[in-house]
């Protein structure tokens, strides 16, 4: 599961262009995930501002 830190977040979009997926949009300042997200990990690698993290949801 991805979580978005939306205290941190500046909305830049780097994580949308880079999802293989397609399953993160930003609307108006606001980040979006949706439910074909895989949980990859590529957007949080790139978030230059660490505000996405993936969760192990057990």
């Amino acid at each position: 599961m991805l979580k978005v830190h939306r205290d941190i977040c500046g909305y830049c979009g780097c994580c949308v262009s880079v999802c293989p997926e397609g399953a993160l949009e930003l609307i108006d300042a606001y980040l979006s995930v949706e439910d074909n997200c895989t949980s990859c990990g590529v957007c949080a690698k790139v978030c230059p501002l660490g505000a996405l993290e993936v969760i192990d949801e057990k």
